[in-house]
């Protein structure tokens, strides 16, 4: 097979950090809070921007809260499990590694005695009709190591007794999000808006706040996870107010990936350009017999990290990740190290859709030189 002449003009295909929106450039950010207080009257503005921007340009319901927390997508989940579970029985819901640390924390180190896991393995979901809504219910929306994604939220009951916990870093601005099916939602800035590590994102709809207020936990509760002081909730952590120090750099490029989104058509804009990258790859599996979707059915595909499977041994597989990347035509895109051996394409709104159909060809000869 001839080698492919058109390489990617961005080779960045890794599913976290992702890649940096088209046209990216770090001196276009607006620097005027670096050296400033966090705690100053801009470095405030400029945090509660992220909050009140957020909320706009993701329609959230009247009356969902939104937060920078520390420790990225994982430290929002934390908080959230720490904070307020053990209320009442717990439904864990996995099918990919992540998901499986939150099942190992509530069991291991929370120590749930009313925790149930509903597990399936990689290429899998769980089936949605045994979650038990008496309890609180955590779950990733898409699994970022396994390629699944929850198709819908039509399993989610409007009267549910439980809290909805969702996990959905790479997931919100690439999906359709059922906000009032989800009373807490958790996502990080480097996914699908391409932005810095080490920052999450908290959303709390009224039923967390409730739960918050009325629940307090029997365990020590780390001062990185208090969200509520004499019973009642922070609300200055909701209008930037941040628990600990956070990186004025990293606020300027979240807030400059927040404009790039209401350029491209806001969310709607992003989770269209998602769907015309995942096409790109569909239509190249459709004609290749010797790579396949680890997720097993279409509506479980994930348009962000998509997870692929190929007819290869695994030190071949290996051999191909490490060629492409030689070639300059793709980073990062092996499999996580916990899934099944494949490789594992970023397909998220920052990435061009040129950028895939140019790598298209390179998987194709890159497999013909390794099998």
């Amino acid at each position: 097979m001839q080698k492919p002449q058109t390489k990617p003009q961005i080779s960045n295909f890794s599913s976290g950090p992702c890649a940096k929106r088209p046209g990216y450039d770090v001196a276009q950010l607006d620097l005027s809070s670096l050296g400033r207080s966090h705690r100053s009257a801009l470095g405030k503005k400029l945090l509660g921007a992220c909050c009140t921007e957020t909320a706009r340009i993701l329609g959230l319901p009247a009356g969902y809260r939104v937060a920078v927390v520390p420790a990225s997508d994982t430290g929002a989940v934390e908080m959230v499990m720490w904070s307020m579970l053990g209320a009442r029985g717990v439904d864990m819901l996995a099918w990919e590694s992540f998901g499986a640390g939150w099942v190992t924390d509530v069991v291991k180190q929370l120590k749930l005695p009313n925790a149930r896991k509903l597990e399936a393995g990689y290429g899998d979901i769980v089936d949605f009709s045994q979650v038990n809504f008496d309890n609180d219910v955590v779950f990733t929306w898409n699994g970022t190591t396994s390629g699944v994604r929850v198709p819908n939220g039509d399993w989610i009951p409007a009267d549910r007794k439980g809290l909805t916990i969702c996990d959905a870093t790479s997931a919100v601005f690439a999906m359709d999000m059922p906000w009032e099916k989800l009373d807490v939602i958790t996502y990080s800035w480097q996914k699908v808006l391409g932005g810095e590590g080490a920052h999450g994102m908290l959303i709390l709809g009224p039923r967390a706040v409730e739960r918050l207020e009325s629940y307090s936990p029997p365990w020590p509760l780390p001062k990185i996870f208090r969200m509520t002081s004499g019973g009642k909730l922070t609300e200055g952590l909701f209008k930037g107010e941040t628990i600990n120090t956070p990186s004025m750099l990293c606020v300027a490029d979240y807030l400059d990936a927040l404009k790039w989104c209401e350029s491209v058509g806001g969310v709607k804009g992003t989770i269209a350009r998602s769907q015309a990258n995942l096409k790109v790859v569909e239509d190249f599996v459709a004609a290749q017999p010797w790579v396949s979707f680890l997720a097993k059915t279409p509506e479980t595909r994930s348009n962000t990290s998509v997870c692929l499977l190929l007819d290869l041994a695994e030190d071949k597989v290996k051999a191909l990740v490490k060629l492409l990347e030689a070639e300059g035509v793709a980073y990062d895109i092996g499999a996580y190290k916990d899934a099944p051996a494949g490789i594992r394409i970023w397909c998220g709104a920052t990435v061009e859709t040129s950028d895939l159909q140019a790598l298209m060809p390179w998987l194709a000869w890159g497999y013909e030189q390794v099998k």
